[in-house]
């Protein structure tokens, strides 16, 4: 679905299964999984990838291109999109991520530009931040869009759960 309300397929969803350390307050083990009630169709393989897991010890440098996708808000004045929304992000370090929110844990990771521009925003939480390997190689799932402070704003990036600290989990 790239527009909103043209979904060609909807799925039911058989259970939903929470990390049992998830804290509502630090949104420490901010990761759920959801399982069909059916399989996808195989119909829609040739408009639907899948997305690698990165192993535990996969790192992202500065030559992976990652996106954040999303439905959510354009802004902090809400203003909700029809059409699927991307943002190209840089990866912070935990330094640098531990500079504009104090204690992050290591299940977290910042993600954004320094003027703030690009971001995910409210309504884009659970969506996905997408590295694409150096040279046009496999994308992997690196992060889920998990909290923030406000949308856009410069030095304050987007906090996202870190995947690979759950792939044995996942």
């Amino acid at each position: 679905m790239l527009t909103q309300g043209s979904a060609k397929h909807v799925a039911e969803i058989q259970r939903i299964v929470v990390h049992e350390y998830y804290n509502a307050y630090t949104f420490d083990y901010d990761i759920a999984l959801l399982q069909l009630k059916k399989p996808w169709p195989s119909s829609l393989g040739p408009l639907v990838q899948p997305v690698c897991l990165p192993p535990t010890s996969h790192t992202v440098t500065d030559s992976h291109r990652c996106w954040v996708t999303g439905w959510g808000y354009r802004s902090e004045e809400k203003v909700l999109p029809t059409v699927l929304q991307k943002a190209e992000v840089s990866i912070l370090s935990q330094t640098e991520c531990k500079r504009s929110y104090g204690p992050v844990s290591p299940r977290m990771l910042c993600a954004g530009v320094p003027s703030g521009e690009r971001d995910a925003c409210r309504g884009d939480s659970g969506g996905p931040l997408s590295c694409q390997a150096p040279g046009g190689g496999r994308w992997f799932l690196i992060g889920i869009v998990s909290w923030g402070a406000g949308c856009g704003r410069p030095n304050l990036p987007g906090v996202y759960t870190r995947v690979n600290k759950f792939t044995s989990w996942i």
